[in-house]
């Protein structure tokens, strides 16, 4: 059963820029940019009720796998035709997994409570000791243990629900 145009419209309306966002820092092209982002709407258009986790990462996902079946295609074209296109394929691809890592990951710990995301960041993000981030949040160092502990676990579950693969 796929998607009316109203629903369609509004993915449009609500994810369209921040898509376009994500394929831009990839390609640079602001053209190409607006063609994954439409043949991305289409493919969720198409195949909405097969979606399963978190839309937005399907989104993503399939904005990744249209930029690198357009780079495989690319490839396939004489050289004349590569002309100003994409350069290391292995250096776009990873800068394209990168950034779907970030907004994944993103995503994620604002799932997670205020508490627990502070911890994580000050840990993590911040490379503060368990002592700095304690005084950085203003709690004990044995809190910021136990939160760390129980936020990557929630953090997990929330990555197994957003049906990202480890």
């Amino acid at each position: 059963m796929p998607l009316d145009d109203d629903v369609v419209e509004a993915i449009y309306r609500e994810h369209g820029s921040a898509l376009r966002r994500f394929v831009l820092s990839a390609t640079r092209d602001p053209q190409l940019a607006e063609d994954v982002v439409q043949e991305t709407v289409l493919r969720v258009w198409q195949h909405a009720p097969e979606i399963n986790g978190s839309f937005r990462s399907y989104l993503y996902r399939t904005a990744r796998n249209i930029m690198i079946d357009n780079y495989r295609r690319s490839q396939r074209r004489p050289q004349e035709a590569m002309e100003g296109s994409l350069t290391d394929p292995a250096e776009v691809m990873g800068r394209v997994d990168e950034l779907l890592n970030r907004v994944l990951m993103e995503e994620a710990l604002l799932r997670l409570s205020k508490e627990h995301r502070d911890v994580l960041v000050a840990l993590h993000y911040r490379r503060f000791t368990v002592n700095e981030a304690a005084v950085q949040l203003s709690i004990p160092s044995g809190t910021v243990k136990s939160r760390a502990y129980y936020a990557l676990r929630a953090l997990r579950t929330i990555l197994d629900e957003m049906g990202v693969e480890r």
